[in-house]
């Protein structure tokens, strides 16, 4: 450089001499030659000082005790020389010699160069500045003062904030003292960070220990609020990185307290053992033992919960200092460990604590202690509640929650109810009106029920209770969380019994007629209740009837099949075989009798037992008229067969009468009445078709009957013609 400003003072003497030659003052012009003659070697002076200054420090990093405040001074006031100098030149004509001579021109941007390279050895010289002030400021354990030089040197080295001039910054940069001086940087960085760090382990101490089965967590942080609150502070502004801090609080105390029992103990005054500082000690020892699938039970109550977490973030409460404008310390973490947080409270903590009884419900507070415990959180920075919404969301959707583990409740109590054995009855309703009154829908007849469907509608008649006494206020629009819950449950009874007892109801025929008598009494229970659903109760009523259509359908089949041995082997004698089968039939019969008689009411079991019945006597009468040839002695045992059922049948009813609801019982009794009839006798029942034999037969039936049992004669051949 100082060959160019010789070059530039000799061309600028130059342009002054020929000045002179054109008219300029003389002596002005040599007082401006002298004086840009002094400063071009006082720069250079300065500059070659400055030099070696930089070079000791960041180049051959040799002892210098040199201040760099010396050089700043000097760079100021030159710089303060050379611009007057500048404005010397300007008034003395230099526009004007510029014109004239683009050399003069030059000269002058070689000073304005000159200047530039002033301002980067001042930038320089400021840098190294800030680097003495870190020494000395470390040396006294002022950390903000550090933390603020190092803001400082991040700002001048690596031009932030535009707060260099870029001409500067340009030059600086490329400079071969750039690298080195980051460097220092870096190094002085680290070791504030690295200083703050292990002061900070000091004031806030974390310690776990574990053991084949349980841990144990301590945290002590310091009482000395100022200067946890200055290291805190000083540490979080340094671009602090709170991932380990974070993970501890999050894996050792945060998940325990949400999800397992903690026992917790807090110290207000505890000495350290490495220092005589006074600690606040928050200790925490929980099992670290597999959950078990029972382990639910043990379950912490959300409301311990909460007062743990709270004193957790009490006890660091010290170190939740404000680190900018719109940053604490808390907020931080925060950034860290909230989504986890409220994931953990919401699925592990309150969700679970949502009651699942109406009791419970009367008195929980749940939602209250989940938004003062929002606002806590809240109030401590570690979550902004216009963006971390869920605990906002759990109130919103507290009723839902609530509806659905009370749904989930009494469904299982509904499950556990229609498990139980169907075979454990009990007798319900009034004794039937006289025959021939019609029934009271009012007036549930006498039968038997399962005691357990006598559970189910206390069940429901306690929810309804419970709705009817829910307090309303006006305008409250509000879903009541019970609506809908009888129909679910009725719903459960009707899919889940076939299913649960599906191979008694098909084996026992007992089961069967207490499964109607069940569904029976539910529908009666329902239709007391005008607004339940029409549909609702004709599913109930359809079920019961389906199931006992099919034990009705089994047994019929059950008599078919002994019927189907009915077979004549001799045209003369009936024989010993059908009697047996006969008598099968009415045993089978008794023994339905035996299992439904004082089970169903009484006009349901009538009116099965005559179908029952009426399939029976069908089906005789069906075989016998199967007879081509009937001879008289075969009359008489099919008489005295006839005779069997005619007097078993009227047995099977409480009320002997009830057995003339059979279709085909006068058909049967006038059948045995044929068998021991003459020709005679026949016509004159049937009597041109007016007579008794008319209600229960066609003409093709008695034509057939003479046929089978009379010769044929002309009298036969007569009584059929008549028969018409």
């Amino acid at each position: 450089m100082a060959a160019a400003e010789i070059k530039v003072l000799q061309e600028t003497f130059d342009e002054l001499g020929r000045g002179k030659e054109n008219g300029h003052d003389g002596a002005d012009i040599e007082a401006t030659k002298s004086a840009i003659r002094r400063m071009l070697t006082r720069t250079e002076s300065y500059q070659a000082r400055v030099r070696k200054h930089i070079d000791k420090n960041y180049t051959d990093f040799m002892s210098n005790h040199t201040s760099p405040d010396i050089y700043m001074d000097e760079s100021q006031s030159l710089q303060r020389e050379i611009n007057d100098l500048l404005e010397t030149v300007g008034d003395q004509g230099l526009q004007a010699l510029n014109e004239s001579n683009n050399k003069m021109a030059a000269s002058g941007r070689e000073l304005k160069e000159l200047l530039l390279g002033m301002h980067v050895t001042e930038h320089i010289l400021k840098i190294d500045d800030l680097f003495q002030c870190v020494e000395d400021a470390r040396s006294s354990n002022d950390h903000l003062v550090v933390l603020d030089l190092i803001g400082r040197l991040r700002t001048l080295i690596f031009g932030e904030a535009s707060a260099t001039p870029q001409d500067v910054e340009r030059i600086f940069q490329n400079l071969d003292c750039y690298d080195t001086i980051k460097v220092k940087y870096h190094v002085q960085s680290h070791l504030l960070q690295q200083n703050l760090q292990e002061r900070f382990d000091r004031l806030v101490q974390l310690n776990c220990k574990s053991f084949p089965n349980s841990r144990c967590v301590t945290l002590m942080v310091s009482k000395d609020e100022p200067q946890l609150q200055d290291i805190g502070n000083a540490l979080f502004q340094e671009r602090y990185n709170p991932v380990k801090l974070c993970e501890f609080l999050l894996n050792n105390c945060i998940e325990p307290l949400i999800t397992k029992p903690v026992s917790v103990e807090f110290q207000e005054n505890v000495e350290s053992i490495a220092n005589d500082d006074n600690y606040y000690q928050l200790s925490l020892s929980y099992s670290t033992k597999t959950e078990s699938p029972t382990a639910g039970q043990l379950r912490p109550n959300y409301k311990q919960v909460l007062e743990h977490i709270k004193l957790l973030l009490n006890t660091l409460s010290g170190i939740n200092c404000s680190v900018s404008q719109t940053q604490h310390v808390f907020s931080i973490i925060g950034d860290h460990i909230k989504d986890r947080l409220l994931e953990l409270l919401v699925h592990e903590c309150l969700i679970p604590a949502v009651p699942e009884t109406m009791e419970e419900r009367q008195n929980c507070t749940l939602c209250d202690d989940v938004v003062h415990f929002e606002q806590y959180l809240a109030d401590t920075f570690l979550i902004n509640p216009e963006v971390d919404r869920d605990l906002r969301q759990f109130c919103e959707q507290y009723e839902t929650y609530y509806r659905n583990r009370l749904f989930s409740r009494v469904l299982e109590t509904v499950r556990e109810i229609i498990q139980r054995d169907m075979q454990d009855m009990m007798p319900v309703g009034h004794i039937n009106q006289a025959s021939g009154e019609e029934a009271d829908p009012i007036i549930f007849p006498r039968c038997m029920i399962s005691k357990n469907v006598q559970d189910f509608v206390k069940l429901m008649e306690r929810i309804v209770r419970q709705t009817a006494d829910k307090p309303g206020e006006a305008g409250d629009k509000t879903a009541d969380p019970l609506d809908g819950l009888i129909d679910l449950m009725l719903g459960t009874y009707v899919d889940e019994v076939p299913k649960i007892h599906k191979k008694l109801l098909e084996s026992i025929p007992q089961q069967a007629v207490l499964f109607h008598n069940n569904c029976m009494y539910l529908t009666h229970w329902l239709s007391q209740d005008t607004n339940k659903s029409a549909s609702l109760v004709q599913l109930l009523r359809s079920t019961g009837q389906k199931h006992f259509r099919i034990q009705i359908d089994y047994q019929i089949s059950i008599l078919m099949e002994i019927m189907s041995g009915f077979v004549l082997d001799s045209g003369h004698t009936l024989g010993t075989i059908p009697l047996k089968l006969i008598r099968q039939c009415l045993r089978q019969l008794e023994l339905i009798k035996n299992v439904w008689q004082n089970v169903l009411a009484e006009n349901v079991y009538n009116s099965s037992f005559c179908e029952l019945l009426n399939a029976f006597t069908s089906e005789l009468i069906r075989r016998i008229f199967t007879l081509r040839d009937i001879s008289a002695t075969m009359a008489c045992e099919l008489s005295d067969l006839i005779d069997v059922v005619l007097d078993k049948a009227p047995t099977l009813f409480s009320n002997k009468h009830e057995v003339l609801q059979v279709a085909t019982w006068m058909k049967l009794q006038q059948l045995k009445t044929m068998m021991n009839a003459s020709l005679k006798e026949i016509t004159e029942q049937w009597c041109d078709g007016v007579g008794p034999l008319t209600a229960n037969y066609k003409p093709e039936e008695i034509r057939y009957l003479i046929r089978a049992l009379f010769q044929d004669t002309d009298r036969r051949a007569k009584a059929i013609t008549q028969i018409v």
